[in-house]
């Protein structure tokens, strides 16, 4: 079987990293930028939830089409060219209505990351699936990093608008570049309807729901956590716009140095078993400690711990989930399997927030500790199972 060169390979991975940079560039100022603009809390919440929405209605169906049409180019070309028409909008409409149909948008963009993904994963054979899985996942924590870099420094010199010129270009030069993939002619031509029926098989996969769910917890705790609430914690104890930026770097630069360490003998050696429920264990710690402690260095310190679960975590669930899943369903099940820890996305940030409006920040945050504690324990009981009752991969 042939597979993909490295010159695609490289390419798609730039590909990738400009894609995340447009995605991600103007999130940590977002709130504040919105805010500054009295938008009420109530729209920016919606505003917010928007973006993780829309990945949950669009994930499953861009699977199956994908699958269907068995090409992923025009599904990259879609989420590159959305990403950049999302930030025009939030120029030519910068209050909360440009705001919320562009985070409509960036959602439905996002949604086109089973291409890039399944994509990638295509130009390697079998057993370099986790090394292939790792690698894509490094490149996509590395635009985030570079757009939280980018906006921390620029935001308080030029604003939101410079912030989203370069989320479109970072956009224009991902559409051009994919326009040099060279997308794997399907093997077998596949109707719509065949697809769709094979979603139905996909969603009754155990293996496939129970990595998904897992996925769902870290994802939420991430979005309701690192991504959110932790920068109101540090805002509540007086912190600088750069320390709070800078709270965010060390995230994301902790996340891309797990993210390439993965793939080392060292981490695969291991293997899913010890890694998956570890880390779990590590995210709990977190969630525990964060709320606890004043020092901004000990917060800032604390914010390697999520970085190891979208590093290390995120790469072997991802890998894990897509074991035994036939090549010609794999959009769909990467599909369901998005879709899936979209709905964490979307609603545990919704409990999380709920939880400190009613109760406290501290309540909140140990509800996330014990949400933690579920994946390590469910994680734990599966691969005693599997140990015990080994079983042939249930192919689909």
């Amino acid at each position: 079987m042939r597979y993909g060169t490295k010159k695609q390979q490289t390419l798609l991975l730039i590909i990738v990293c400009l894609f995340w940079f447009a995605q991600y560039v103007y999130i940590p100022f977002q709130t504040t930028y919105l805010t500054a603009r009295q938008v009420s809390e109530a729209y920016i919440g919606g505003i917010l939830g928007a973006y993780g929405i829309a990945q949950l209605v669009m994930r499953l169906p861009v699977g199956v089409l994908a699958d269907s049409v068995g090409k992923h180019k025009l599904f990259i070309l879609t989420g590159t060219v959305a990403a950049g028409i999302a930030s025009l909008l939030r120029i030519s409409m910068p209050g909360g209505t440009g705001f919320f149909i562009a985070n409509l948008l960036s959602g439905f963009a996002s949604s086109m990351w089973i291409s890039f993904m399944v994509m990638f994963t295509g130009f390697f054979p079998l057993e370099q699936q986790q090394k292939a899985t790792s690698r894509i996942i490094l490149f996509n924590n590395l635009g985030i990093l570079l757009g939280f870099i980018s906006s921390t420094y620029f935001y308080k010199f030029y604003g939101m608008s410079f912030l989203c010129l370069l989320s479109i270009a970072s956009a224009f030069a991902a559409t051009i570049l994919t326009l040099f993939i060279t997308d794997v002619k399907a093997k077998v031509g596949r109707s719509f309807i065949f697809t769709l029926k094979d979603s139905l098989g996909i969603c009754s996969n155990k293996r496939l729901l129970l990595f998904s769910v897992l996925a769902l917890i870290q994802q939420g705790i991430q979005m309701s956590s690192t991504m959110s609430f932790t920068t109101q914690i540090l805002k509540n104890l007086g912190a600088s716009t750069l320390l709070i930026g800078l709270s965010s770097i060390i995230y994301m630069l902790s996340a891309v140095t797990f993210s390439a360490l993965a793939s080392f003998p060292c981490f695969t050696k291991k293997g899913p078993a010890f890694w998956i429920p570890g880390v779990f264990i590590l995210l709990g710690a977190y969630c525990f400690l964060i709320p606890l402690v004043t020092p901004y260095a000990l917060i800032l310190s604390l914010q390697l711990l999520p970085g190891l679960a979208t590093g290390i975590l995120f790469s072997y669930i991802t890998s894990e989930a897509m074991k035994g899943i036939k090549p010609q369903v794999k959009s769909t099940a990467m599909g369901f399997y998005q879709a899936v820890y979209a709905i964490g996305m979307t609603l545990v940030p919704l409990f999380t927030g709920n939880v400190v409006s009613r109760f406290s920040m501290k309540t909140a945050y140990f509800y996330l500790a014990g949400l933690a504690a579920a994946g390590c324990i469910i994680s734990l009981i599966y691969y005693r199972r599997s140990r015990r009752h080994p079983q042939p991969q249930n192919h689909i």
